[in-house]
């Protein structure tokens, strides 16, 4: 079997159980070499074949899991956070499907959720947004314009924008088509990670936080009222029935 695993934001330990106990007895590892923690290999078997991905293309990566496969060994591949969001992991498994290899995707802790735990909130305000926007700037990768970060914004809920801090400046001026200059903002960088950073402001301020702290890659950018804003759900209201309670 074949499994891609998310490595989770950064810290070993938010690692699933599920994820560590595969990871323990895989013969070969692919891994993301830019983003994944090299503490997270060490939980590997002595004799694993550990093999950084960053240089490799598609399908040299391919390649790579089909040999492994045909020799009958068990084949991780590695990747940041949680691979449904921003993991390229779509194009691997059209590509292990089209061979007829079969493969198990096990989840991760996204870095979206990881920066909300660092900071102690919740996306979801009662009584204030509801919902949660996770999006990137057009930059090298397009996005389509439908997305466009100003048109996304004008729904005023909050944002967890990701591949984005080399950008803060043009975030900036992108949100400040639709929302207030006094908008709160938080950079996270390297969340959970040692020296995982956290920089909170205002929108008109964002690209200044970002120079002023060195910060241009492995970051989210955080955006909404949920950074200030608290409320009490009427989940654990007395005077709320539901099924539970009356």
């Amino acid at each position: 079997m074949v499994y891609i695993i998310g490595a989770g934001p950064g810290d070993p330990e938010l690692l699933t159980v599920k994820g560590a106990r595969i990871l323990k007895k895989a013969d070969v590892v692919i891994y993301a070499g830019s983003l994944v923690n090299r503490e997270i290999l060490k939980i590997c078997r002595n004799g694993a074949r550990l093999l950084n991905s960053a240089s490799m293309t598609l399908e040299e990566i391919i390649e790579k899991i089909a040999e492994a496969h045909e020799k009958g060994l068990c084949v991780v591949r590695l990747h940041t956070g949680d691979p449904s969001i921003y993991g390229a992991v779509g194009e691997q498994m059209t590509e292990l499907d089209r061979r007829g290899i079969p493969y198990e995707v096990i989840p991760g802790v996204s870095s979206f959720s990881a920066a909300a735990a660092a900071l102690k909130k919740e996306y979801t305000v009662p009584g204030a947004s509801q919902t949660l926007i996770i999006t990137r700037m057009a930059g090298r990768t397009p996005v389509p314009g439908r997305e466009d970060l100003h048109k996304l914004a004008a729904h005023q809920s909050s944002m967890a924008v990701f591949l984005s801090a080399g950008m803060a400046g043009k975030v900036q001026r992108e949100l400040l088509k639709s929302i207030p200059a006094e908008t709160p903002v938080a950079l996270v960088y390297k969340v959970s990670w040692p020296e995982e950073k956290v920089v909170r402001g205002r929108l008109d301020k964002l690209e200044e936080m970002a120079e002023q702290h060195g910060i241009k890659s492995t970051a989210l950018i955080l955006v909404g009222e949920f950074l200030e804003k608290t409320g009490r759900s009427k989940l654990y209201d007395g005077d709320f029935a539901h099924g539970c309670r009356k």
